[in-house]
């Protein structure tokens, strides 16, 4: 005999909602070619419509001076700064420095006003100075974007709560491998960490932002 389902198991427990701040910016999460050429061992077939839908976002929060920013992956060519995470996921050597695997599609790339952070490990915050470059700015809420929904995005998800900043995924800019880690992941951030939203949402906080 079934179970309950996990909305059901959920119910009543998580369920806690959030709102977005006053200071967004858009994150997006590792858009780089190694998701996006089909000859690369990442190569994810959900990778190419995100990308499209992180284009469009990129393109709305530069208009309305939200600020943007990109994170890539990068090692060095003995792989010494990816430490055990580089040992875990020997494919990680696509991002060797100098890999075109790891240079960002010609149609999102970052502007002169972008920023990049450049990471070894999952989460975009660990190892760097972004937490303390969005309080300087005053941002407060992130728009979090990019690969991989289950990987990356989820660690970079938790940091941003953890750091005090309101995370929203926005659904059709994140990409996964497979649709069951995608969809579980979203549920999960949804119900424990964050709050998962269309791009559709996503372009009214940033238009709301532009008017404030």
């Amino acid at each position: 005999m079934a179970g309950p389902s996990a909305s059901d198991n959920y119910a009543g427990v998580f369920e806690g909602r959030l709102q977005p701040g006053k200071r967004p910016a858009l994150l997006i999460i590792d858009v780089v070619t190694a998701y996006l050429e089909p000859s690369s061992p990442l190569f994810m077939d959900s990778a190419a419509a995100a990308k499209d839908s992180n284009r469009r976002l990129a393109e709305a929060a530069r208009a309305a001076g939200v600020p943007v920013i990109f994170t890539n992956v990068q090692y060095k060519p003995d792989g010494s700064d990816g430490g055990v995470f580089y040992r875990k996921v020997p494919v990680l050597k696509v991002f060797v420095e100098g890999s075109p695997l790891g240079a960002f599609p010609a149609d999102l790339t970052p502007q002169i006003d972008d920023r990049v952070v450049t990471k070894q490990y999952p989460s975009a915050f660990f190892g760097t100075a972004l937490a303390e470059k969005l309080q300087a700015a005053g941002v407060d809420t992130l728009l979090i974007t990019g690969y991989s929904t289950s990987g990356c995005v989820r660690a970079s998800v938790l940091d941003a709560m953890q750091y005090g900043f309101v995370p929203l995924v926005v659904r059709e800019a994140c990409a996964d491998r497979h649709k069951g880690p995608h969809e579980a992941n979203l549920f999960d951030l949804q119900a424990k960490y964050a709050e998962v939203i269309s791009e559709a949402e996503a372009l009214a906080v940033i238009a709301a932002s532009a008017s404030a």
